[in-house]
């Protein structure tokens, strides 16, 4: 049994507060807003439904302060967006942190982002783990519970280098994680950003019709839809290549994780794969170009594939054009503000002198 603090409070943070409570860990949810963490407050607990039973756990702390969380605790899970993983690490420097992180998930580059604000603020960077997607399927549809439809059978789990207490700890808590050579293995085993954009793109129109009603996997994955996610996907599996990682393509990723239909992924059909995989089954569509999956996929999805794709010298066509079609969409520039090679720290790196910065050739 350890101390997990696990921190955000969303779907994954719930359920993996679920998860580690009912394995007998000691679990202190913490969450920025308090608004968020209120109605578990009110209720003392947190209801559970789904893959893992029915019922309620009541972990050791629910807080919004994260020194308390972080106090004693033997291990720290993020789980939280990309889009949050700045001010964390920043709020993290600040309190001190020194039990090993672990990024559930990493999402693309999330521990090189973590890497490089910690530096910037000239601080030692704690041992700092990553996986390569969120060891659920979940969502919240009340307040005080979470419904949870899917749980990983397969992860990929690396570290920096330093890391290694912090890799050691993703595979204690998660044991179906498997560890990969360097965190570039993970960033670019990321599902989500070959998965989301696509279909986020190619039914816009439909989104902003009917407010997402309508089941984004099994009615959205069209087979336009998943002709470009196949384009994507290959473009993601060219870069991997490129750094000496030979990944899984999309649909047996998925079908290893055990969120795609593993008969028709092993015949190689993406679209049957994706439609019906039973963990995403009921999963709706986004309810306004304001999600996630266009807040996050993008900018911190497409934009650090496209820069390790740059750094490898390989071509990203496709990711390019949905980055701009996105970029016209939301009237931003995606680019600038996401997670592009200056935050990523990588700024004027080659592909040599990033492979020996991921596996401890060189510290700076």
């Amino acid at each position: 049994m350890s101390v997990v603090a696990v921190l955000g409070a969303g779907a994954g943070g719930a359920a993996a507060t679920v998860d580690l409570t009912l394995r007998g860990h000691q679990v202190r949810l913490w969450n920025r807003s308090p608004a968020t963490l209120e109605p578990f407050q009110a209720a003392g607990r947190i209801s559970y439904q789904g893959v893992l039973g029915a019922g309620t756990v009541s972990p050791e702390a629910i807080t919004d302060d994260l020194p308390q969380a972080l106090k004693g605790a033997d291990a720290v899970l993020v789980c939280l967006p990309a889009l949050a993983h700045g001010h964390l690490a920043r709020a993290l420097g600040d309190a001190g942190v020194a039990a090993p992180i672990v990024l559930h998930p990493g999402h693309t580059g999330g521990a090189l982002h973590f890497r490089n604000i910690f530096r910037q603020r000239d601080m030692q960077v704690p041992p700092l783990a990553e996986l390569s997607t969120l060891a659920y399927v979940a969502r919240k549809h009340a307040g005080d519970s979470v419904t949870i439809s899917g749980v990983a059978a397969r992860l990929r789990a690396a570290c920096l280098p330093g890391g290694e207490e912090a890799l050691s700890t993703a595979c204690a808590l998660y044991p179906a994680s498997r560890p990969e050579r360097d965190v570039l293995a993970t960033d670019l085993a990321n599902v989500n950003l070959v998965l989301h954009p696509p279909g986020a793109i190619l039914a816009a129109a439909w989104i902003e019709a009917t407010h997402g009603d309508f089941l984004f996997y099994a009615e959205g994955v069209t087979p336009g839809v998943a002709a470009t996610i196949g384009a994507l996907d290959r473009e993601r599996l060219a870069v991997a290549t490129a750094f000496d990682h030979h990944l899984s393509p999309l649909h047996e990723e998925m079908a290893a994780i055990g969120t795609a239909d593993p008969t028709a992924a092993a015949r190689g059909d993406i679209a049957a794969a994706i439609k019906q995989g039973k963990a995403n089954a009921a999963i709706r569509a986004p309810d306004s170009l304001a999600h996630r999956y266009y807040t996050e996929d993008f900018g911190y999805g497409l934009v650090p594939l496209i820069e390790l794709a740059h750094i490898a010298a390989v071509d990203a066509p496709v990711a390019k054009s949905l980055l701009l079609l996105g970029e016209t969409l939301l009237g931003a520039n995606l680019r600038s503000d996401g997670l592009n090679a200056a935050r990523l720290g990588l700024t004027n790196y080659d592909r040599g002198q990033l492979l020996d910065l991921v596996r401890g050739m060189i510290t700076t």
